[in-house]
């Protein structure tokens, strides 16, 4: 017997299956993370009074695997004709609701004591006419249907089905429960990891299990040992010794050398701006520095950001960047006199 949450799933029979899948929880004794909300689920499905849910937070934290094995314990093999599961990214419109949603909903089931599930993943990018469509649909059907909602953002679903769900926030995973698991799948798939390697995978999966393991086997299918070299390099982020060289050029260089030399490392490098920014921020809360040029420093790090989304031009971005650290520079410095 495997250990409790270990077990690797095989899609389709192939052992080559990404590893996002191959090692997706199947039960909810495997959801090893988020206990109060596992437990309070599994009471749920037990009294036989599971209600309308909205499972919401970042990316890569067991919500959709949460509600799968939730479905998987309710109807076993008959999972299949049970459960619909749709992307509402797909397909934003209110023709998703009017079709599929109400065509599955409205059929009536094999089994006279059990409700059908809904899972619509993504429903943050559903159109306000077709959450208003839903919200009709669930109040409809509410007697031999559930709905689980899964979304990224709350704020993007409207109130009136909010109010119809319980709901469960899904926070970023936990360090050590994310360490737990990449140590299980490099042991399963004997991967080479160094020194250095396991602290990277961590800290650029940020609690999101999914991007973590996709890192993790990008890594190994590219290079031979997982380092903390081969992982950023991989990923195309700059290394914490270039943040930090980078940090020190900031503030004790001027305007035009530092110009240049963050110049030759992106070209040197491969860095790209935006990955330089991100890894900025939690710099700015490491260093010594008066709230307000702290507060400056912030808000300037995401106008570039923000800025460097919509396409506008690096070298530019670049140049606003150093005379922001420029300006804090002499702030720290008034302040010490």
């Amino acid at each position: 017997m495997s250990a409790k949450g270990k077990a690797p799933m095989i899609v389709d029979g192939k052992e080559d299956a990404p590893w996002v899948e191959k090692y997706r929880p199947q039960t909810l004794d495997d959801v090893a993370a988020h206990k109060e909300i596992v437990d309070t689920i599994k009471r749920l499905v037990k009294e036989e009074r599971f209600p309308h849910v909205l499972f919401y937070g970042p990316p890569g934290t067991g919500k959709t695997s949460t509600i799968l094995a939730v479905a998987r314990q309710m109807y076993g093999a008959s999972m299949r004709s049970m459960v619909l599961e749709l992307n509402a990214s797909d397909d934003r419109g209110i023709s998703i609701v009017r079709e599929q949603v109400v065509d599955f909903a409205s059929t009536r089931t094999m089994f006279s004591n059990k409700f059908k599930l809904v899972i619509l993943d993504e429903c943050d990018a559903m159109t306000r006419d077709a959450q208003f469509a839903l919200r009709r649909v669930i109040e409809k059907y509410t007697r031999n249907t559930r709905f689980c909602l899964i979304c990224n953002y709350v704020g993007k679903i409207i109130p009136a089905l909010q109010s119809r769900c319980t709901k469960f926030r899904f926070p970023p995973l936990a360090e050590s429960y994310v360490r737990s698991r990449l140590q299980h799948v490099i042991e399963c798939e004997r991967v080479n990891v160094r020194e250095g390697g396991l602290d990277a995978l961590v800290a650029l999966g940020q609690g999101d299990m999914r991007r973590t393991l996709n890192i993790l086997q990008a890594t190994h299918m590219s290079s031979e040992d997982i380092t903390e070299e081969t992982v950023y390099k991989c990923t195309g982020s700059p290394l914490p010794k270039d943040i930090e060289r980078i940090v020190n050029a900031l503030f004790n260089e001027d305007f035009e050398a530092v110009f240049r030399e963050l110049q030759g490392m992106q070209v040197n490098k491969g860095l790209a701006l935006t990955d330089i920014v991100q890894q900025l921020h939690p710099w700015v809360f490491r260093i010594d520095m008066p709230a307000r040029e702290r507060i400056f420093l912030v808000d300037a790090l995401a106008d570039v950001e923000h800025r460097l989304a919509f396409g506008t031009s690096e070298r530019l971005q670049l140049g606003s960047l150093i005379g922001a650290f420029t300006d804090a520079r002499e702030g720290i410095v008034a302040a010490a006199k």
